[in-house]
């Protein structure tokens, strides 16, 4: 079974996150969403909020398990067995950090392959920054998201 993993912040996941999912889910037999920690970034979403909402936007995909962690990419693609990671690319800018990324993991372990993935056209200049800002003074994310993301941003910003 070809499995892979999508790892992300998803703080919080948008309709391009979920886009991706399920480009993935019809190019490998299993995809494991893969929510970051990221206490750096200092989230919105608690990593278990993060989790619980990416798990009820993807509840209809029977080949996905969603997961929180808190450890190398590396180790959570070992854990679950997969073949590598598969990763968004919005435009060129993100190519760069996402081309480092790829070859620090490939030095870190060297089987683990790292995949890229481009969103629906109409979905790519989306980010879940734009949409934490947008949010945060009051805007529509409607569009941009799920409608549970949107409720739960709308109870955050409240």
């Amino acid at each position: 079974m070809k499995k892979v993993v999508y790892p992300g912040t998803f703080d919080p996941i948008t309709n391009g996150h979920v886009d991706l999912v399920q480009r993935a889910c019809h190019l490998f037999d299993f995809v494991v969403v893969a929510v970051a920690a990221s206490n750096k970034k200092k989230p919105l979403f608690s990593l278990e909020e993060r989790v619980e909402l990416c798990k009820s936007v993807l509840s209809e995909h029977e080949n996905i398990e969603v997961v929180g962690f808190d450890c190398l990419l590396k180790d959570i693609v070992e854990q679950h067995g997969a073949y590598g990671v598969v990763r968004g690319l919005r435009a060129v800018s993100d190519f760069e950090y996402e081309f480092q990324l790829a070859n620090m993991n490939r030095a870190l372990a060297p089987s683990m392959e790292s995949l890229f993935l481009t969103p629906a056209e109409h979905l790519s200049y989306i980010s879940s920054s734009l949409v934490r800002e947008i949010a945060s003074l009051g805007g529509d994310v409607d569009q941009f998201v799920p409608a549970e993301v949107a409720l739960a941003l709308q109870q955050k910003f409240s």
